[in-house]
């Protein structure tokens, strides 16, 4: 993953990076994924006239990304919490 070559320690530090980029991601678009199909459950459009479709559209869009971001940045902080709880040995 990486374009440059540094010593070792380094290296090992900017791979580690690469994986993290990969699977917050990855983890941002499952969420706003799962999070627009939840939407489309809920019948928006009985809340708009019936010609404002493009608008509820990007209402949907925004409303998905706004709280798929929001979830999985708490999933992946917990998921991080844990792992320092675990690593720090109590």
């Amino acid at each position: 993953m990486c374009l440059w070559v540094f010593s070792g320690r380094d290296v090992k530090v900017l791979q580690v990076y690469g994986i993290d980029v990969i699977i917050r991601i990855t983890s941002h678009l499952a969420f706003i994924y799962l999070t627009f199909w939840s939407l489309k459950a809920l019948r928006l459009d009985i809340l708009f006239r019936s010609l404002q479709t493009p608008q509820i559209r990007t209402l949907m869009v925004l409303l998905s990304i706004t709280i798929g971001y929001t979830a999985s940045s708490f999933f992946l902080e917990l998921i991080a919490l844990s792992k320092n709880l675990f690593l720090s040995g109590i």
